[in-house]
């Protein structure tokens, strides 16, 4: 029943449901995505994702039976403000996250209203179209502080166990402005070497090197804020003894994207 945890590239808004320019630009990430599941050993009992797209006080999880999708992009096309993924949710899977966080001295909050951010919907329906497995969302916490977030993931390790799989969903370069440019490829490059690094080194470096994150090389070029890297700290706190290795990597619009797996 043991589950990997993975940090995987969202892509940009709802790019894997359009036309883009050119054609292949997210092309490989989808395939990428889309191959997950067969790579598990064995199906996940559930999803428990942490997305760059929602932020809050306390780690916070999706409680409701039925999300909706929260369509959090703008200038998209109207078909994708269309798109559907009816998981399930699921109240029990929610309230042990909160029984581990709880039993680890951490505070934690259920959100009965909020749906799924496309930080989960977009990737989740390229590699689980069916949208069958029960999915909870988790939230990051306000401040990002990476320590806190790795700590988090730590709590949340034992459920890995439990047939859960952990899915960090961000982007390993994210800087809007920087996409497409000729500077971003030497400083995607440079991150994702201490990225590829860092994740694969034993638990007590690589927890060293995420919470000091921002003397990477060209770490605040790919990131200058830094929401889209947090899902790592989370996923990488729940490796426990699992070094992490490098599962997808492309070159996206000039910059180097990177996909981590742990176990």
């Amino acid at each position: 029943m043991r589950q990997p945890a993975i940090f995987l590239p969202h892509g940009g808004g709802p790019c894997f449901f359009m036309d883009w320019d050119p054609p292949d630009t997210w092309r490989a990430m989808g395939r990428w995505l889309a191959s997950l599941p067969g790579t598990l050993a064995k199906p996940p009992r559930a999803l428990l994702v942490i997305s760059a797209h929602w932020e809050s006080v306390l780690p916070t999880v999706t409680t409701t039976a039925s999300p909706s999708l929260i369509y959090d992009y703008q200038g998209f096309p109207p078909h994708t403000y269309e798109l559907q993924w009816p998981a399930p949710g699921s109240a029990e899977l929610a309230a042990r996250v909160l029984l581990a966080l709880a039993a680890a001295g951490i505070a934690g909050h259920g959100d009965g209203s909020r749906g799924f951010d496309h930080g989960v919907f977009v990737p989740l329906k390229v590699a689980f179209p069916d949208a069958t497995v029960p999915t909870v969302q988790l939230s990051l916490c306000r401040g990002l502080d990476p320590a806190r977030h790795l700590a988090i993931g730590k709590a949340l390790a034992p459920l890995r166990n439990e047939g859960v799989l952990l899915l960090g969903s961000g982007m390993s370069y994210h800087d809007l402005r920087g996409f497409g440019t000729k500077e971003a490829l030497a400083s995607s490059e440079q991150f994702d070497r201490w990225l590829a690094t860092t994740c694969a080194s034993p638990p007590a470096e690589r927890e060293a090197g995420l919470i000091a994150w921002e003397h990477a090389p060209s770490a605040r070029q790919c990131h200058p804020r830094e929401e889209h890297l947090l899902p790592l700290m989370v996923v990488g706190g729940a490796a426990v003894a699992d070094r992490g290795r490098v599962v997808f990597r492309d070159t996206v619009m000039n910059a180097v994207v990177s996909a981590v797996q742990f176990g």
